[in-house]
């Protein structure tokens, strides 16, 4: 009778915790958030020149994206997901510009684990021509991919 209870008592506690030892971690390994990458490039050669010093900052951002790097392309501009506008001071070698997006957000589910993330079209961009002589759209679907979405000819 003792063995049985013994026997029965494990029968128990192996069931509390065998569900937690069967369930699996899962994790997002996929990139959740969709920036608009900018390459930059010279203006009289068309050929990629990365600044010497890049500062950029979001109007209405609590802190800097960038402050004064030598940067490895592309510079990561993040868009508001509750805004259709988002606009931006750059600095290329000490030189101002701004820049503004207009566009629109949509969900776009990344998996069951990484749920979903905000995925922008561009509609317009505004900016100045202090350093920045033009600016190229190359793909207006702003994506967690690793795509170019705009070049800046400086």
């Amino acid at each position: 009778m003792r063995r049985s209870l013994q026997a029965i008592a494990a029968i128990i506690i192996s069931g509390f915790f065998l569900p937690l030892g069967s369930c699996l971690e899962l994790s997002c390994i996929d990139e959740t958030e969709a920036f608009v990458k900018a390459g930059f490039y010279s203006y009289s050669t068309k050929n990629q020149a990365v600044p010497e010093s890049l500062t950029l900052y979001g109007l209405n951002m609590d802190s800097a994206i960038y402050n004064k790097v030598k940067l490895t392309p592309p510079a990561l501009f993040p868009l508001n997901d509750s805004s259709v506008v988002s606009s931006f001071v750059i600095m290329i070698n000490g030189i101002s510009d701004t820049i503004k997006f207009q566009y629109w957000s949509y969900p776009h589910l990344i998996s069951k684990e990484c749920g979903y993330s905000m995925f922008h079209t561009v509609d317009t961009i505004f900016f100045t021509r202090h350093a920045i002589d033009s600016i190229a759209k190359r793909n207006y679907n702003i994506t967690t991919s690793n795509v170019e979405n705009i070049s800046i000819f400086y």
